[in-house]
């Protein structure tokens, strides 16, 4: 009878180590806890945008990895960017802002939308077609032929091979590399 009690005092000793082990993050990877944090955290985050009247919150990506948000895209002025880190940086649990918004700088005529437009597919295809970055991690947008890249991938190699395929199409004009490593 004391065998049987011990034998599952350490069976349950170590059930509970590997659930807890499953549970917890890594550097590069979250923990279910994590993952919902952040998807609360990016709806806190896009809430604020949206009922913010200075804001285009559809003009802004918001990426969130362990409570560090990313706010990505293209505004019409200052004002626009400050307000839009300032509305971030008050959701709970948020623990860091990088502020990758450019300025979109003049109206673009709708060829050069499409022509945007049509970069950014080039740019998210060629992503998806190569190894070495995964697709759905990365950001993509374009104004006035220039790339914004943004997200949070796993190392310095996936960033820079994003950067290379991204100059490489062509009609972009320069590529703004703002992706984070995890």
């Amino acid at each position: 009878m004391k065998f049987k009690n011990s034998a599952r005092l350490v069976t349950l000793t170590i059930v509970s180590l590997l659930m807890a082990t499953a549970c917890t993050s890594t550097r590069t990877q979250k923990s279910a806890g994590e993952g919902i944090d952040d998807a609360v955290i990016s709806t806190g985050v896009k809430s604020a945008l949206i009922a913010d009247p200075l804001t285009k919150a559809h003009n802004i990506d918001v990426e969130v990895f362990k409570g560090r948000v990313q706010l990505n895209g293209y505004v019409d002025n200052n004002q626009e960017r400050l307000q839009a880190v300032a509305l971030a940086r008050k959701v709970d649990g948020v623990t860091a802002v990088d502020n990758n918004l450019a300025l979109q700088g003049a109206n673009r005529s709708a060829g050069e939308a499409t022509d945007d437009a049509t970069l950014t597919g080039k740019v998210k295809s060629a992503l998806i077609g190569d190894e070495r970055t995964k697709a759905h991690q990365i950001n993509v947008e374009t104004q006035h032929g220039v790339v914004l890249l943004a997200g949070f991938v796993s190392n310095d190699a996936s960033r820079t091979a994003a950067g290379e395929i991204a100059r490489a199409i062509v009609g972009v004009k320069s590529v703004n590399n703002q992706i984070a490593i995890k």
